[in-house]
């Protein structure tokens, strides 16, 4: 129960109706309670005129219907106050399942970038889901039964002992030994039910990635090698199943049976109590009969609440794991400081924690607002490192990055980030419309500004071409578009936003040399006095740039304007070159 905790706080925060639940919860056991009582008096009251010892057939059943009515009315009330309990224990857990998946939710975005590359994407959304929906179950269904359980104990046995002490000892015998069978079973279930979030978490990354990815699985031909892997997986995921349903299995037939035995003790026990003077009427034994089996029901649920808390106990651990996490990247400031945009790296080295691959070794350079600064180089040299370190996704470890000569650590984090239009080399959109798409980047924007800054990244035209236009829904992560359109729509919504500082991760590699060269043209009126990086592989994309850097296996070997560096020796010339004869031939 350590794991489930957690939860404490949202019943403190909901105690207002679970306490008016835990009420409605007594009365309703109270008016249950009352029909056997009923019940017994009706058979007592047949029992005397048998007997003979009342013989006014006419006091009979005026008895047996005063009794039928008052049967049938605490009957109706029992289920009206079971309804409003029920109302109330469910509508709870709905709510803590709604804040508990928006804290999992916040968390995630609060993580910082290295968690998502160690994790991935499935096993987060089945916490999110799957393992939430098995905590409900505890904050909801298992809470409810168990307060029904222990109030109908209370009641139930305390007016049996008070009836009945002997019988009620001979009735309650079989529970202990339920007791035990349950713990035994409990362990047994908690170790299975992890296990099956595991294989079902396992299940869902597989999935999920397979249909990301079903244009790579056609074009190469793998759909069969694809389906006998998940088979595989799934079949494991079954056999994993089936062990946990086979130790579930065993709850219920215990329970009947130990139910049966109690019954069967209430009548020979009772029977011969009656027989020996020692119970006066019969309808005591009938009444007896109808407690122990309003005691079966409270006596299943115990093993399925006990399965279900298990359960609920496995997942709220696998979610506590990403709760606790600690961010990386901590917001270090309260307050917010305009950002001006002038960007300067002092001897700067960084080394991925994740995969421990140096990515950059003693940079140094300054970028001022108004200015344009392009870094190119080979894959893998270091380009888009220093647009993640810029945005913060990563934290400097050697040397200093400062913005407007303040370190980047202590600018306030959401103040930076709005102040940066970040269009990364994976162009990602989400499966909405495209004007919404764009409006990523300012919520409230206008049509017009939609308009505006889609002809500033060169992607209206494409736009109208489609049938619904600006509404047109995207598929997921943007198939509906093509690679340049994608990278275009990504550059409007950076746009869009008026950032003071525009980072530009090889954007433009998916577009024609035409129409980079026109959004080109709009960004440099446009960032007239903004920031504005741009990493390349293209010199055609680089040349205009007030300051060109090129790196090579995280160093930077040559730094200049494109005429400086286009007439030294170095990579930036043969580049250059190289580009200039496969444009020409």
């Amino acid at each position: 129960m350590k794991e489930l905790q957690y939860l404490n706080r949202f019943f403190v925060k909901y105690r207002g109706r679970l306490l008016f639940g835990l009420f409605i919860t007594i009365i309703a056991r109270i008016f249950a309670l009352l029909v056997p009582k009923f019940i017994g008096d009706s058979v007592n009251i047949v029992e005397k005129y048998i007997n003979n010892e009342i013989t006014d057939i006419a006091l009979v059943k005026s008895e047996l219907l005063t009794n039928i009515l008052f049967i049938l009315g605490t009957t109706l009330l029992a289920a009206f106050f079971t309804f409003l309990m029920r109302q109330t224990f469910i509508v709870v857990s709905r709510h803590i399942e709604f804040d508990l998946k928006n804290d999992i939710f916040r968390q995630y975005e609060r993580l910082s970038l290295s968690f998502y590359k160690q994790n991935r994407t499935g096993d987060l959304m089945n916490r999110i889901s799957e393992d939430v929906s098995k905590v409900r179950m505890y904050a909801g269904p298992a809470l409810m039964y168990s307060v029904t359980t222990i109030t109908l104990f209370i009641v139930v046995i305390g007016y049996m002992f008070y009836a009945a002490p002997l019988l009620t000892l001979y009735a309650i015998a079989p529970l202990p030994i339920l007791s035990i069978a349950v713990y035994k079973l409990s362990v047994a279930i908690h170790k299975r039910s992890t296990v099956v979030q595991q294989y079902l978490s396992k299940l869902t990354t597989f999935t999920q990635e397979s249909f990301s990815g079903i244009a790579v699985i056609k074009a190469y031909g793998i759909e069969p090698r694809i389906n006998t892997d998940f088979v595989e997986l799934a079949e494991k995921s079954k056999d994993k199943n089936i062990d946990l349903a086979k130790v579930q299995a065993l709850f219920f037939p215990l329970m009947l049976l130990l139910i049966g035995l109690s019954n069967v003790m209430v009548i020979f026990i009772g029977g011969k109590q009656f027989i020996n003077g020692e119970i006066e009427n019969m309808g005591t034994i009938v009444e007896f009969l109808i407690y122990v089996n309003m005691l079966t029901w409270p006596v299943a649920v115990v093993g399925w609440v006990t399965s279900m808390v298990q359960q609920a106990e496995a997942s709220q651990k696998r979610i506590n794991e990403f709760l606790k996490e600690v961010p990386n990247i901590k917001n270090h400031v309260t307050k917010v400081t305009p950002i001006k945009g002038i960007i300067e790296f002092k001897n700067l080295s960084f080394t991925y924690p994740d995969t421990n691959i140096t990515a950059l070794k003693n940079i140094s350079f300054t970028v001022n607002p108004g200015e344009t600064l392009s870094i190119i180089g080979n894959t893998g040299s270091g380009k888009s490192t220093i647009l993640e370190l810029i945005s913060r996704l990563y934290d400097v470890e050697s040397g200093q990055l400062m913005i407007d000569g303040i370190s980047v650590k202590q600018h306030n984090l959401t103040s930076l980030r709005s102040s940066i239009g970040y269009v990364p080399q994976d162009a990602f959109l989400f499966s909405d419309t495209i004007s919404n798409n764009i409006k990523f980047g300012k919520e409230n924007a206008t049509d017009a500004e939609v308009i505006e800054a889609s002809k500033n990244a060169a992607v209206h035209k494409n736009i109208n071409g489609f049938k619904k236009g600006y509404n047109t829904i995207l598929g997921e992560r943007g198939i509906t578009l093509s690679g340049g359109q994608k990278q275009r729509v990504s550059i409007a919504r950076a746009i869009i936003k008026n950032p003071q500082i525009l980072l530009f991760d090889d954007c433009l590699s998916a577009v024609d040399t035409k129409t980079e060269e026109e959004i080109l043209n709009n960004l440099q009126s446009l960032s007239k006095n903004k920031t504005t990086i741009i990493v390349s592989h293209r010199v055609s994309t680089v040349k205009n740039s007030d300051i060109i850097i090129v790196l090579d296996e995280g160093e930077i070997i040559q730094q200049g304007s494109h005429n400086e560096l286009v007439n030294s020796d170095g990579y930036y010339k043969e580049l250059y070159a190289k580009q200039l004869l496969e444009k020409e031939i």
